[in-house]
This record gives C-alpha cells, structure tokens and sequence, in this order.
C-alpha cells in the first residue's frame, strides 16, 4: 500500500478561511434577493431551443382551461413558450 500523499491545505488558518467566507458575497442578505431571478425570454441563451416537457405540459394546461386550443404549439421555442405561458396565465387569472 502506497502513502496517499501531502495533506494539502487552501487555507493557512480557520481565520483566513472564516474572513474569506464572511467577505465574499452572500446573496442571501440582498435586499432584493429575486431581483435578477426574472430575465426577459429575448435575452435567454437558450431562449431559441425547443421548449421543455414541463413547459409544454403547462402550455397544453393553460390553453385548454383558457379554451384556446390554438395557443399550444408543440414547435415552439423556449422563450416564446414562456411568453405564451405568461399571457395565458394573465387570461385564465392565475
């Protein structure tokens, strides 16, 4: 059996680390924590791919209780699934 080597250390001391820690930025004591949480669809960067299950499922949802059968496209994008979705919601109330 071989030795497993030198025990590397990233922190010189437990204090190093706590300052490190403690310094850096927590998004959990933002003001607005959810204020970047939202981005517009048009600046995704996967805005163009074909929309998810979960978000056709939803859309399929949507556009039969809004009864708009014709508001799901199973060839949309991300982005513009979302878009459809958000407007859907606005009409059935949700």
């Amino acid at each position: 059996m071989g030795t497993a080597g030198p025990v590397r250390r990233y922190w010189k001391t437990d204090r190093e680390q706590e300052s490190a820690l403690t310094d850096a930025h927590n998004p959990k004591l933002d003001e607005h924590p959810a204020s970047n949480a939202e981005k517009n669809p048009d600046d995704w960067t996967t805005g163009g791919e074909p929309m998810t299950g979960a978000q056709a499922s939803y859309l399929k949802t949507l556009s039969e209780e809004a009864k708009d059968p014709e508001a799901f496209d199973d060839k949309l994008s991300k982005a513009e699934a979302s878009k459809r979705i958000d407007a859907l919601k606005q009409a059935v109330g949700r």
